[in-house]
């Protein structure tokens, strides 16, 4: 007879040979056999909304002087002796902005001068010579011959007087120029002279901008020329506030660099207003007309993988969504329009897209309600 095995043991064994109870997976059946439903996120939705907005062409461009002129030395081998302005300051034209020494030129000029005496002596005695010679012509005392060497005589000291006055009236000019002047009202934008140097005749002294002004000198692609012409109103965006601007000119031919066409705008700087900088890349916008514009919140779109997408609802089942890819054009505050074909009345969900999916369950509320149960969804 075999020996009784204990309880405890047996039972050991029963559990470790029963088979082990199925995980009861997520969102199964309860024990009543009903499934739990997936949590349903709570949004808004509207229709695109129509307006009118205007249509613009972007382009970057250089902030450059209208016309700037150079200022030279127009004499030469003389020192700087004063310099009356600097970078940044207006001047107006006439006004002196370097004087050269003098000296020198006032000694040739006394020169000139002194020769300029000797030949005005030279003619007044040969006129005189020549006088005598006209009253006596007739008289049998004076030959023919005579009387044509006292009237060359004459002419050839007029004419000796006449070079020496020219040679004193260009030293004269050279002394005048040792004041080197403005060309023109403007503002200096460079500087070169530094006082002390011997000048040689054509060394660049300054650059001056004319009348202080700054144009814009655009970048437009060729395909979007068309819709640019002189007259028309630009606007380039700056920190302090908006630049306005008109087109001046079109150029007439395309860079051979990039195939861009250059169009030099004006710019419209407010009174007391911070004055554009020359030599800065800046982007600003073409004001080319208006257009109608359907448009929806930029809270709307969804970037993924690079394109633009919305979400709205699926008109075969409301409480779902569907993804829609779009393609977007302008902006105006926080309305973006919608340039691809896209149905009018279709309920795009204003809000909480980066939660979604296709086919994701939504709770509709109405616009008017409480910002917080949107979300309360959200985070659900």
């Amino acid at each position: 007879m075999r020996p009784a095995i204990p309880f405890f043991v047996a039972a050991m064994a029963a559990a470790t040979l029963a088979p082990p109870l199925a995980a009861q997976p997520m969102g199964a059946p309860d024990a009543g056999g009903q499934a739990e439903a997936p949590a349903a996120l709570t949004v808004t939705v509207a229709a695109p909304e129509i307006a009118t907005w205007p249509v613009e062409v972007q382009a970057s461009g250089w902030l450059a002087a209208w016309q700037e002129a150079a200022i030279s030395a127009e004499v030469g081998g003389q020192k700087i002796v004063a310099i009356n302005v600097d970078v940044g300051d207006s001047v107006k034209a006439g006004d002196v902005l370097v004087e050269l020494s003098r000296e020198t030129l006032e000694n040739d000029l006394a020169q000139l001068q002194a020769t300029v005496d000797v030949a005005q002596a030279a003619l007044d005695q040969a006129t005189a010579d020549a006088d005598r010679a006209r009253k006596l012509d007739g008289s049998g005392s004076v030959s023919q011959q005579q009387l044509s060497a006292a009237l060359i005589t004459e002419r050839k000291a007029r004419a000796d007087l006449a070079s020496a006055e020219a040679r004193r009236a260009s030293a004269q000019i050279d002394l005048d120029r040792t004041r080197i002047t403005a060309v023109g009202d403007g503002v200096i934008s460079a500087r070169s002279a530094a006082l002390g140097d011997v000048v040689m005749q054509g060394t660049e002294l300054f650059r001056l901008i004319r009348d202080g002004r700054i144009e814009w000198r655009a970048e437009v692609p060729l395909f979007q020329l068309r819709d640019i012409a002189v007259g028309m109103k630009v606007t380039i965006p700056a920190p302090v506030g908006d630049v306005r601007g008109t087109v001046r000119q079109i150029a007439p031919n395309a860079s051979e660099a990039n195939g861009r066409v250059i169009v030099y705008v004006d710019l419209d700087v407010p009174e007391g207003g911070p004055e554009p900088k020359t030599g800065l890349m800046v982007s600003g916008r073409f004001e080319v007309g208006v257009r109608e514009a359907v448009t929806v919140p930029s809270s709307a779109i969804v970037m993924k993988d690079g394109y633009s997408y919305v979400f709205a609802l699926d008109a075969a089942e409301p409480s779902k969504v569907t993804r829609i890819r779009v393609e977007t054009g302008r902006r105006q505050g926080d309305r973006v329009e919608i340039t691809s074909d896209f149905a009018r009345d279709t309920e795009v969900v204003q809000a909480g897209g980066a939660f979604l999916s296709e086919g994701s369950t939504v709770r509709v509320v109405a616009t008017g309600e409480s910002a917080a149960q949107v979300a309360e969804g959200a985070a659900k």
